[in-house]
C-alpha cells in the first residue's frame, strides 16, 4: 500500500488544516518516549509498522499495543509527556488543528491512576494554537467495583469532555452503558461508541438504538447495509474512519476495497484519523495518501473529508468558520487543483 504521497500532493497535505478525531492516547505514545524507558525491552519498532502486515485478531493487536502501554503509561506526569509529543508533532508536522483523543478506564484501574489528574495532564499539553478535546474510554465491561467510583466521579470532572465505549465490540452491551450515556450526556459531555469495525451492520444499528451516540468509530461496516447507511445520513450520524488500521486489522482486505468512498456517497459524514500510530506506524497524511492512490481522492476531495472534521469539532463556531474559511482559500489558489 502507497503510504508516501507523491510531492505535489504532500505540499497540499502539509497545508491542509486537519483534525485527528479518532485518537488514542496509549496508541498514540511515541516510540522514542517507549525505547527511552524501556531499552532493554523495546529496541526497534514492531513488525506491524510495515505496509504488508496483518494482525491476526483484534486480541493480538490489543496485546501488543497493552504491552507497550503498560511499559510507559505509570503516572499523568507521563501521560503529559506523550501527549506534549504527541500533539506537537500533529500540529508542526500535520498541521492538526483540533483533536479528539481518549484515554483508557482501564489503564486508570491497573496502574491506581488519578484519572481526573490524567484528562488535566493531557488537556495541559496542547500547545498554542491546538484545541484538544480529552475523552474517558471504557471497555464493554469496564463498568464494575474497581471502577465505578471514579467513572461515576468523572461526570463532575470539567476537564473531561467525553466518553467513548472501547473494547470487543462482539460483547454484549451491559444495562449500565445506556444509563450512563443518558446521564454523560445530561451532564453536558460528548458521547461516542466503536462500531461496525469486528462488529458488522448490527453493532453499530445498537449503539444507535441503545445508547443514543451520534458519532461512532470506525462504522464501516456499516456499509453493509444501505437500509442502516441511508438512516446514518439521516439522522446526521458521523464516522471517524481510520483507513489504515482498517487495512491492517483485517476489517478490510486491502485499501482499494475500503467502503470510505461508498459511505460518504451515501451521505455520511466521515472523517480520516490514524486510531493507534505506535501499532500500525501510520501518519495522518499516510492516510490521506492511501485514499488518493487507492480511490483516486483528489485534492477537492481530500479537503472535504478534511473539513467534515472540522464540522464534527466540539468547537464554537466562529473556530469551526474560521477552519472551513481556511480550506476554501486553499482550494480556491491557482496553483491547487482539485
Amino acid at each position: 500500500m502507497p503510504y508516501s504521497p507523491d510531492p505535489d500532493l504532500a505540499a497540499f497535505l502539509r497545508r491542509l488544516p486537519k483534525t485527528e478525531t479518532h485518537l488514542h492516547i496509549e496508541g498514540a505514545l511515541p516510540w522514542e518516549l517507549l525505547t527511552r524507558t524501556a531499552p532493554d525491552r523495546f529496541t526497534t519498532p514492531p513488525a506491524s509498522w510495515a505496509d504488508d502486515f496483518r494482525f491476526a485478531d483484534f486480541a493480538h493487536f490489543e496485546k501488543e499495543l497493552l504491552d507497550m502501554a503498560f511499559a510507559f503509561y505509570s503516572s499523568p506526569e507521563r501521560y503529559h509527556e506523550a501527549a506534549r509529543e504527541v500533539f506537537r508533532r500533529l500540529a508542526e508536522e500535520e498541521n492538526v488543528r483540533y483533536v479528539e483523543t481518549s484515554f483508557a478506564s482501564g489503564m486508570v484501574e491497573f496502574a491506581g491512576l488519578d484519572g481526573r489528574e490524567v484528562a488535566q495532564a493531557i488537556k495541559a499539553a496542547a500547545p498554542p494554537g491546538m484545541e484538544a478535546r480529552v475523552f474517558l474510554g471504557i471497555h464493554r465491561n469496564g463498568y464494575h467495583d474497581a471502577s465505578r467510583g471514579f467513572i461515576e466521579d468523572s461526570l463532575d470532572w470539567p476537564e473531561l469532555d467525553g466518553y467513548d465505549l472501547h473494547g470487543a465490540e462482539t460483547m454484549v452491551l451491559e444495562p449500565w452503558t445506556g444509563r450512563f450515556w443518558e446521564q454523560a450526556r445530561a451532564a453536558g459531555k460528548q458521547t461516542k461508541a466503536h462500531a461496525g469495525e469486528f462488529s458488522g451492520p448490527d453493532g453499530v444499528a445498537r449503539v444507535l438504538d441503545e445508547l443514543g451516540v451520534k458519532r461512532i468509530q470506525h462504522g464501516v461496516r456499516a456499509a453493509e447495509d444501505a437500509h442502516l447507511l441511508a438512516r446514518m445520513a439521516r439522522e446526521g450520524v458521523a464516522c471517524d474512519v481510520c483507513p489504515i488500521s482498517n487495512v491492517k486489522l483485517g476489517v478490510v482486505t486491502d485499501m482499494a476495497a475500503h467502503p470510505l468512498p461508498a459511505m460518504l456517497a451515501a451521505g455520511v459524514l466521515c472523517t480520516v484519523s490514524t486510531d493507534d500510530p505506535v501499532s500500525f506506524g501510520n501518519r495522518l497524511h499516510q492516510e490521506y495518501a492511501a485514499l488518493a492512490a487507492a480511490h483516486g481522492f483528489g485534492k477537492r476531495r481530500l479537503a472535504e473529508v478534511a473539513a467534515n472534521g472540522f464540522r464534527v469539532a466540539l468547537l464554537a463556531e466562529d473556530q469551526r468558520a474560521a477552519a472551513l474559511a481556511e480550506i476554501d482559500r486553499l482550494l480556491a489558489e491557482p496553483e491547487t487543483t482539485p
